[in-house]
C-alpha cells in the first residue's frame, strides 16, 4: 500500500494503483499550465497552511495552490528551484535537516518566509516523509504563517512600485548622459520603449523638447552633486500635436564611496496646472495693463499686446465707428449694417494666410470695414455670443459658448487656423469684437480657452468703455472750451497774429489759459491773454466768463487800466455770487466744514486769475499795456533785441486793493509782440521761471526767415512745452503794422456852422481819391450829422478823421465828455433823427472817451449792401 497525501491528508492507493506521489492532488504545476498572472484560487479561500513537496536535495518538485496564494510565487517560477529561496532566514542547511529527519519528519521550525513582492512573512516549516516506490525520499513540507501582521520589505517594495506602478516617470542616466533605466510610466508618456531609449541621450530620443538644455542641466547635477528642479516644455512621440509641461527633478546617484556615478530624473506632468496658472496670470496681466490710460487706441493696443503670443498668434480688435468718437451706443447686439474700424492689431503685418473669412489684421488698421465681411464675426456681433472657427470644438451646449452655430463649430479649417470671435459687451452695450487666431504650429482653441477669451474680453470691455466715455466727455469739454476760447477773427489790419493753445493732461485735458484778439474802433486792435486758476471744467467755464466780460468791456473802448479795474470788480462780484446762498446769506454747508471748504474751492475759480490787456493803434503806432498779475510781454523790434516790456504789474483779479496802471510805448512797424501764460515758461517743478523766460526770448529773437508767424508760434510752443504738459499753455504772437499816411486824413473843425458844407465837399474829394464814389452820399450824410452834433453839443478843439482800412471809418473828436444817445423821434418832432440815420447807414457806431474828451465814430463797409443802396 502506497500512502499519498491529498489536500493535507495521506490517502492510500492499492498496489495496482501505483502512482508517483506528486501526481496526486500535489502534482507539480508545470510552467505551460500556469497562467500569466498569480494563480489565486477562486473556488475556495486560501488555507492557513500551504504545502509543497521537496526532494532530498532540497528542490521543490510540487507546489500547491495554497502555497501560491500564501507567498505569491507561481508554480512555474518556483518548481525545480531550491526551497531555501523561499526563506529569508532560518536553517541554513534545509537539505541536511531533511536527511537527518526520522521517518515521521521534523518541525515545526521558525523561519521567515519570503513573499514574491519582496516582503517577508514570519512563519514555521514542518515536514512529513512521503513513501515512494524508489528509495529516494520526498517530504511534504507544510508552511504555516505566524498569526499577526507581517513586516514587509519596504525598500524592495518601493523600488518595485516605482519601476512598474508609480505615476511618476523615472529615468537614470550614466556619466555619458545616456539612459540606462526607465520605468513604465516614462515609457507611456514618451511613447518610447526600452529598445528606442536605452543607450541614447535625451536630445537623440526627444527632439520635441530642448534636449540640449536638459543635457546641460544633467551635466551640472553630475558635476555639482546638487539636485535641481526645472520646468520643461515640448512634445513627445506619444503626443506630437500637443505641447506638454513637466516638472523635471534631477538628483545624483552615489556609489558606496559617495562618488556620483549617475543622475536620476523624476518627471511629473503639470500641463494642466501650468496652463491654469498661465490663464490666471494672463487674466491678471490684462486687468493690470488695461485701464492704466483712458486713451481708446492705447487701451486696445494693450489688449492685443497682452494676448500675443501668450494666448494667440494674432489678435485684432474692431470697434464700432461711433465708439471712436465717443458717441452714444444702443444697448444690446448691433445690427448687420453696423460699421466697424480696426483699432488695434497684433502682429500689425497682414496675416493673409489666415483665411478669407477671418478677421485677420490689416496693414491699414484705420481702414473702415463692414462687420458683415465675415459670417463668424457677424454672428458674434449680432448675437452677442462667442463664435469659433475650429473643427476640434463641439461648441453647442458648452459653458461660455452659448450661441455658437453648429456649422461654425464643426467646420474644418483646411488652412489649419483656429479663430475665436468674442464680442466686446459691457453694461449691455456692444462696442465691437475681438478676433483671436492661432496658426498651424499651435494647438487649436479648446473650451477652456473660450472661457479664458471671454474673461479677458470682459475685463477689457470695461476699460474700453471707460475710454469711450472719457473720449466723449473730453470731446464735449474741449468743444465747450474751444467755443469759449473763440478764434482769431480774420482781418485785423493792425497786426498779423498767430496763437497756439496746448491743454494740460488732466482728467479732461481742460485748463483756464486763454487768449483773444479784439478789433476796436479806429482800426485798433486789443490783444489779451489770461490765466484762470485750475485745470478742470469750472476753470474753463470761468475762463469763458472772463473772456466774455473782457469783450463786453472792450466794446466800451476803455483804457486798458480802466478795463482791468472793471474786470476786477466783475470777478469780485462772481466771488460774492458764488459764496452767497439763494436767500442772500453766506453759504455754509449743513454738513459742516467740509461743505464750506468745497464751496470756497469752487468760488476761488476766478479769484486770483491773471490778465494782460494791450491795445495797439496802427495810425499812431502806440501800444498801451496793462497787467493784472500777468507776466509782461516780449517786445522784439525789427532791428533790435528781444526784451520784456517795462510796465507796472497790478494785483491778480478779484483781490482788490491797488489800482491798475498802464504803460505806453511807440512800436516801429514790424515789431513782434509775444504774449504768453506761465505754462509756456514754467513746466514742471524742476524748471525755473527765469530759465523759461530766457529760452522764450532766445526763440523769439532768432526767427527763421522761411517760417511763417504760425509756424514760429507752433515751433516755439513745441520747444518749451511738452506734448503732455502738466499745465496748459498759451502763446500769442502779433507783428505790428502801420497804416500808410495815404490811408487816413484829418481836418480841424471850427465853431462856424457854415463849414458843414465844406466838410462834405472835402470828404467827397477824399473818397474820389480812394475810389469810393459809391459811398459818397452815405458818408456825406454821416459826416454832416456828426459834425453838426459836435457844433451843437461839443467843445473845442474838434477834429474830423477819415480812415480807409478794411472798412471806411469816420471819426469826430471834441473836448466834451457828453455822450450822445440814440432815440426814436416822434412824428411831431422837428429833430432827433440824426443818430438814427447814422445807425441805419453804417455797420457800427459808438463813442470812446479819452483824457481830452470823446470820439464819436462810425464804420461803413467798403462795398455797400443792397438795402443801403435802396435806402439811398
Amino acid at each position: 500500500m502506497l500512502w499519498v497525501r491529498r489536500s493535507g491528508t495521506l490517502q492510500a492507493h492499492g498496489p495496482h494503483e501505483r502512482r508517483d506521489p506528486t501526481e496526486a492532488k500535489l502534482e507539480p504545476m508545470h510552467p505551460e499550465h500556469s497562467s500569466s498572472e498569480p494563480a489565486t484560487p477562486t473556488s475556495q479561500p486560501a488555507r492557513e497552511a500551504a504545502t509543497a513537496v521537496v526532494n532530498t536535495d532540497g528542490i521543490v518538485v510540487a507546489w500547491s495552490p495554497e502555497a501560491e496564494a500564501l507567498l505569491g510565487h507561481r508554480a512555474r517560477d518556483i518548481l525545480h528551484q531550491p526551497f531555501t529561496d523561499l526563506l529569508a532566514d532560518g536553517p541554513d542547511g534545509i537539505s541536511d535537516v531533511l536527511q537527518r529527519a526520522n521517518e515521521s519528519g521534523f518541525g515545526p521550525v521558525p523561519v521567515t518566509l519570503r513573499h514574491r513582492d519582496a516582503g517577508v512573512l514570519p512563519g514555521k516549516v514542518s515536514a512529513t516523509v512521503l513513501l515512494a516506490v524508489t528509495e529516494a525520499r520526498q517530504w511534504l513540507v507544510r508552511l504555516t504563517p505566524e498569526r499577526g501582521r507581517r513586516t514587509p520589505d519596504y525598500h524592495a517594495a518601493l523600488f518595485d512600485a516605482l519601476l512598474h506602478r508609480a505615476p511618476v516617470a523615472l529615468a537614470v542616466y550614466n556619466a555619458d548622459l545616456r539612459c540606462v533605466l526607465q520605468n513604465s510610466e516614462l515609457q507611456r508618456i514618451s511613447g518610447l520603449a526600452d529598445a528606442q531609449r536605452l543607450g541614447r541621450t535625451t536630445s537623440e530620443t526627444l527632439p520635441g523638447i530642448e534636449g540640449k538644455a536638459v543635457e546641460r542641466r544633467q551635466r551640472e547635477v553630475l558635476e555639482s552633486g546638487h539636485p535641481r528642479t526645472d520646468e520643461v516644455r515640448g512634445t513627445t512621440p506619444a503626443d506630437p500635436s500637443r505641447e506638454h509641461v513637466w516638472a523635471d527633478s534631477m538628483f545624483p546617484l552615489r556609489d558606496n564611496h559617495g562618488e556620483v556615478f549617475a543622475v536620476a530624473q523624476a518627471i511629473l506632468e503639470v500641463t494642466e496646472r501650468v496652463h491654469a496658472r498661465e490663464r490666471l496670470g494672463l487674466v491678471a496681466e490684462v486687468g493690470s495693463r488695461l485701464g492704466s490710460t483712458l486713451d481708446l487706441r492705447l487701451t486696445t493696443a494693450e489688449l492685443a499686446a497682452a494676448t500675443v503670443p501668450r494666448f494667440a498668434d494674432t489678435t485684432c480688435v474692431h470697434l464700432l465707428e461711433e465708439v471712436f468718437h465717443g458717441g452714444a451706443t444702443v444697448p444690446g447686439p448691433v445690427g448687420p449694417q453696423a460699421v466697424m474700424r480696426c483699432a488695434a492689431a497684433r502682429p500689425e503685418q497682414s496675416a493673409s494666410s489666415a483665411g478669407s473669412d477671418a478677421a485677420a489684421p490689416d496693414t491699414a488698421v484705420s481702414a473702415v470695414c463692414a462687420c458683415g465681411s465675415g459670417p463668424a464675426q457677424l454672428q458674434a456681433l449680432t448675437t452677442g455670443a462667442v463664435t469659433t472657427r475650429s473643427g476640434e470644438l463641439e461648441a453647442a451646449d458648452e459653458p461660455g459658448t452659448a450661441g455658437v452655430a453648429a456649422g461654425s463649430a464643426s467646420a474644418h479649417r483646411p488652412d489649419g487656423y483656429s479663430h475665436v470671435y468674442v464680442p466686446i459687451v459691457t453694461r449691455g452695450i456692444t462696442l465691437g469684437v475681438v478676433t483671436f487666431a492661432r496658426g498651424k504650429s499651435r494647438e487649436r482653441f479648446e473650451r477652456d480657452d473660450l472661457l479664458l477669451a471671454e474673461e479677458i474680453v470682459a475685463r477689457a470691455a470695461v476699460s474700453i468703455d471707460n475710454a469711450r466715455r472719457y473720449s466723449r466727455e473730453r470731446a464735449t469739454a474741449l468743444a465747450l472750451q474751444r467755443s469759449l476760447l473763440g478764434h482769431i477773427e480774420a482781418g485785423p489790419s493792425a497786426v498779423d497774429v498767430a496763437a497756439h493753445y496746448r491743454p494740460a493732461v488732466g482728467e479732461l485735458g481742460l485748463g483756464g489759459d486763454w487768449y483773444d484778439v479784439i478789433p476796436l474802433s479806429g482800426a485798433r486792435v486789443a490783444l489779451v491773454t489770461g490765466d484762470v486758476v485750475g485745470h478742470d471744467l469750472p476753470a474753463a467755464a470761468t475762463m469763458g466768463r472772463l473772456r466774455t466780460a473782457v469783450r463786453t468791456l472792450a466794446e466800451l473802448d476803455l483804457e486798458p487800466s480802466d478795463l482791468l479795474a472793471r474786470l476786477d470788480d466783475a470777478v469780485r462780484r462772481m466771488d460774492d455770487d458764488r459764496s452767497m446762498s439763494p436767500d442772500g446769506e453766506r453759504a455754509v454747508s449743513q454738513e459742516g466744514q467740509e461743505g464750506a471748504s468745497a464751496g470756497a474751492t469752487h468760488a476761488e475759480g476766478a479769484v486770483g486769475s491773471t490778465c494782460l490787456y494791450a491795445v495797439y493803434d496802427p495810425v499812431s503806432r502806440r501800444c498801451t499795456f496793462a497787467s493784472a498779475g500777468h507776466m509782461p510781454p516780449v517786445v522784439l523790434p525789427p532791428s533790435g533785441t528781444a526784451e520784456f516790456a517795462d510796465l507796472p504789474v497790478g494785483p491778480p483779479l478779484g483781490l482788490g486793493g491797488l489800482p491798475f496802471e498802464s504803460a505806453e510805448a511807440t512800436l516801429p512797424e514790424g515789431t513782434l509782440l509775444a504774449l504768453y501764460t506761465n505754462g509756456v515758461v514754467q513746466q514742471g517743478p524742476g524748471r525755473e521761471l527765469s530759465s523759461g523766460l530766457r529760452q522764450l526770448c532766445h526763440l523769439i529773437a532768432h526767427p527763421q526767415l522761411e517760417r511763417t508767424l504760425g509756424q514760429m508760434c507752433q515751433e516755439t510752443v513745441d520747444a518749451l512745452v511738452p506734448r503732455s504738459p502738466a499745465d496748459d499753455a498759451v502763446l500769442l504772437l502779433a507783428r505790428t503794422r502801420a497804416l500808410s499816411p495815404d490811408a487816413y486824413t484829418t481836418w480841424d473843425i471850427s465853431n462856424d456852422p457854415q463849414q458843414v458844407a465844406g466838410m462834405r465837399a472835402v470828404v467827397a474829394e477824399q473818397l474820389e481819391r480812394w475810389d469810393l464814389n459809391a459811398l459818397q452820399f452815405s458818408t456825406e450824410l454821416v459826416v454832416s450829422e456828426l459834425v453838426t452834433n459836435v457844433l451843437r453839443y461839443g467843445a473845442p478843439p474838434a477834429q474830423l478823421r477819415l480812415i480807409k482800412d478794411r472798412t471806411l471809418i469816420c471819426e469826430v473828436s471834441d473836448g466834451s465828455s457828453t455822450s450822445p444817445h440814440l432815440r426814436r423821434a416822434r412824428t411831431t418832432d422837428e429833430g432827433g433823427r440824426g443818430l438814427l440815420l447814422v445807425a441805419q447807414l453804417t455797420q457800427a457806431w459808438g463813442t470812446r472817451y479819452t483824457d481830452d474828451g470823446k470820439t464819436i465814430w462810425a464804420e461803413q463797409s467798403l462795398v455797400p449792401k443792397e438795402d443801403e443802396l435802396a435806402l439811398l
